[in-house]
């Protein structure tokens, strides 16, 4: 299997239309075996699984463009040109990243349990630090009361299970690279350029990406209508299998495109059983959003621009919006100055990774006894990728070269950051 592409199944009629499959995070293609009975009557549906999922080789991807990329490398290397499009959760986002890049190969949309941003990048690259720290197992153990409803999950223990199962078996690696994909993922500003009929699915109990995230697609793609399942939590395919599966149906039989173009108004039918069709939303504008610091753009050149987007990788989205909220006439020319020179030149410099750069920042922290800014540069080393066993031996490193005194004190900010950071949440 080629870094390229991803692993795939077939299942259907050759001379068929195309109809691909996109899983959630954290599961394999088969999360949707219980619709391919209904939809192999049809379609030619392919399913794949992400990197490092299933038996999926381990080649991870660290945007939700690249993961689309391969895709189309593998729709390539089986002749299929033209495809209807589902997918759930980071495989929702995969299809709008298709239905953006490539709309002359997408004849028509499903979202499941999907958003335009899936949560807060802080929230997904502290996620990744606690799998760094303690492997996939605390996630895998949750996974069950974030995917399926109370009343449904104690129904089936066996289908728990093997959800269980699933999330331990992906490769950390390639789940930690998903996540950063997701902390990047944001096409709110960008969904009123998804040009072909879109069908928003959406469980009534999903915590994960709630109602409100799925009103959002709706709102902002042109030709968008919304299904919500009731008594349904994130992972719908698996929970109401029948529901989804004549959602799915429905809408791909009516709101399918063949031909290259603008698309026309999708025709959904009456509501499917256990399912509601709402009415679709108005198009809004997407809201603005702030990334910089309040200064007249004259003064911002691409060094203060991507200064930003680095310190807020780097550091977290909710520590530069404190910087921001306490900007002033006074030091607002410190903070363009620190975005600037700091993260927009040094930070971004080839010559060393980010690892590496964090490696050094703590040391020169821990010499000149900096403390505050060695706990928010401990947590930043935590998700540029250090470990915490190599946080430990930068320190002890640095007692031999700043001073026992020095290092002490070190070991207890980090001390204290390491457990605030790698705790599982219970």
């Amino acid at each position: 299997m080629s870094e390229k592409t991803l692993q795939h199944r077939i299942d259907g009629p050759d001379d068929a239309p195309v109809l691909v499959l996109g899983a959630s995070l954290g599961t394999t293609w088969h999360m949707w075996d219980r619709q391919i009975p209904e939809l192999t009557r049809q379609w030619r549906v392919i399913r794949f699984d992400l990197p490092g999922h299933g038996g999926s080789p381990a080649h991870a991807a660290t945007s939700i463009a690249e993961v689309a990329d391969r895709l189309i490398a593998t729709l390539d290397l089986l002749g299929v040109e033209r495809f209807g499009y589902a997918g759930c959760n980071i495989g929702g986002a995969i299809g709008t990243q298709l239905a953006l890049t490539r709309p002359h190969r997408v004849t028509s949309l499903a979202l499941v349990s999907s958003s335009p941003r899936y949560g807060t990048a802080d929230a997904w690259r502290q996620r990744g630090v606690v799998i760094r720290t303690n492997g996939l197992d605390p996630i895998a153990r949750t996974a069950p009361e974030h995917w399926f409803t109370p009343g449904f999950a104690g129904a089936q223990p066996a289908i728990v299970e093997w959800a269980v199962q699933m999330v331990r078996t992906t490769d950390p690696g390639c789940y930690i690279a998903a996540c950063e994909a997701l902390a990047a993922y944001d096409v709110r500003s960008s969904l009123g350029r998804v040009g072909v009929p879109t069908l928003v699915v959406v469980g009534s109990e999903d915590q994960v990406t709630p109602t409100t995230d799925a009103r959002a697609l709706v709102a902002g793609i042109p030709d968008a209508g919304l299904a919500l399942v009731p008594g349904t939590s994130h992972l719908a395919p698996v929970e109401q299998p029948a529901a989804v599966t004549e959602l799915l149906i429905r809408h791909f039989s009516t709101a399918w495109h063949d031909k290259p173009g603008p698309a026309g108004p999708a025709a959904i039918g009456a509501a499917a059983p256990k399912a509601q069709i709402a009415p679709p939303m108005p198009t809004t504008a997407p809201a603005a959003i702030e990334s910089g610091l309040s200064q007249p753009a004259q003064v911002r050149g691409g060094t203060y621009e991507q200064g930003i987007k680095i310190r807020r990788e780097v550091l977290g989205n909710a520590h530069v919006d404190r910087v921001e909220a306490a900007t002033d006439d006074f030091n607002a020319d410190f903070h363009d100055f620190i975005t600037r020179y700091a993260w927009g030149e040094t930070w971004t410099r080839p010559g060393l990774d980010r690892r590496t750069r964090s490696i050094i920042t703590l040391t020169a922290l821990v010499a000149r006894g900096h403390y505050e800014e060695l706990a928010l540069h401990t947590r930043a080393a935590l998700r540029n990728g250090l470990t915490p066993t190599e946080i430990k031996e930068v320190l002890l490193h640095t007692a031999v070269y700043c001073g026992v005194p020095a290092a002490n004190s070190a070991f207890a900010v980090a001390q204290r950051v390491i457990r605030e950071e790698t705790t599982p949440e219970a």
